[in-house]
């Protein structure tokens, strides 16, 4: 049913779906570039055109009363964003618990322009030992979807390389909004 919902908008939206779904069965989704709240219903109709789900995270907030059984059938795993609540540790063993899980992360953490990306995404596929594939929403070509997946190899510096590349011509609905495709060293220590 999501599938030919899902086949349904993109026709009728004329985007245009790239790449096949990623065929791990546990991965990181990089969603970028990230500047309007449409990006994930996008990405997630993406995913289901191709008969996949995937998950993602939101504020605990839009979890509550009968908003927390559509949120989860979504796929939206809640989390509370006012503290250090060991993201990257609860996050790895959601994978390590899970027979199958991708989960949609946005590279900058908000939509607003930004001169790095959050490394958290980088350090829950590195903790938990799964790839990262590259998603995204280009509105200058009306695409959509998947790109290459990467193993990261624990160098920040050599793998933001990878995502420079890719993301290089990537324009998200506003383009002004795009964040820096880099690392601020300070959040790249992969120890915690």
């Amino acid at each position: 049913m999501k599938q030919r919902f899902a086949l349904l908008v993109l026709k009728l939206m004329r985007w245009t779906p790239i790449g096949p779904a990623p065929e791990a069965k546990k991965y990181v989704m990089l969603c970028a570039p990230h500047t309007t709240n449409w990006d994930l219903p996008a990405l997630l109709v993406a995913t289901w055109s191709q008969g996949k789900s995937v998950n993602f995270l939101g504020k605990h907030q839009l979890f509550r009363g009968p908003m927390n059984w559509f949120m989860r059938s979504l796929g939206g795993i809640p989390v509370r964003r006012e503290g250090r609540y060991g993201m990257v540790e609860s996050l790895t063993a959601e994978f390590a618990a899970a027979d199958e899980i991708g989960l949609a992360i946005p590279a900058a953490g908000t939509r607003s322009y930004s001169d790095h990306w959050k490394s958290g995404f980088y350090r829950i596929a590195l903790a938990a030992d799964v790839p990262i594939v590259c998603a995204f929403v280009d509105y200058k070509t009306k695409t959509l979807g998947f790109g290459p997946t990467m193993t990261p190899t624990g160098d920040p510096d050599v793998d933001i390389l990878f995502f420079q590349e890719f993301y290089a011509d990537k324009v998200g609905k506003f383009p002004e909004k795009k964040s820096e495709i880099r690392f601020r060293p300070d959040q790249t220590n992969t120890e915690s």
